[in-house]
């Protein structure tokens, strides 16, 4: 089995789901951190934040006080050069699949941008996003 790195693998972001969007905003925003893009309206509205290094925090807006096995954290995400070969490799080392690569166009503002993902579940039930942008759109 291929031990080495993932090409160009680099953390992307963390994404958790918000019982209050707005006051979780505001706490991130009191913390430094700035609104990169965002996409959705409603309980289905989702931003990234830039946490001031150019990674990010996603927030979902879809939270509530029932519990979920994931808890609040949704996945864990890595760039990579290369979705499908982060996927396979994943699904090879023992992953099983959720989401097979594909492209995501996003209604996002200030700008839209095109992502490709990939999900899948590691050993211990958690879920991993591999992803690139692809596009921005101005």
């Amino acid at each position: 089995m291929d031990t080495s790195p993932i090409k160009g693998i680099r953390y992307a972001h963390a994404a958790i789901v918000a019982k209050d969007f707005e006051r979780s905003l505001a706490f991130y925003r009191a913390l430094g951190f700035t609104p990169y893009v965002s996409w959705g309206e409603g309980t289905k509205k989702i931003m990234l934040l830039d946490i001031g290094n150019g990674e990010k925090l996603e927030l979902f807006a879809k939270g509530s006080d029932e519990y979920s096995p994931m808890g609040k954290w949704l996945h864990v995400a890595f760039a990579v050069e290369n979705v499908e070969a982060a996927y396979e490799r994943a699904l090879a080392a023992g992953a099983k699949s959720l989401i097979p690569p594909k492209d995501m166009p996003l209604e996002s503002e200030p700008f839209r941008i095109t992502l490709q993902v990939a999900f899948v579940e590691g050993p211990d039930g958690e879920q991993i996003e591999f992803c690139k942008q692809k596009t921005y759109g101005f």
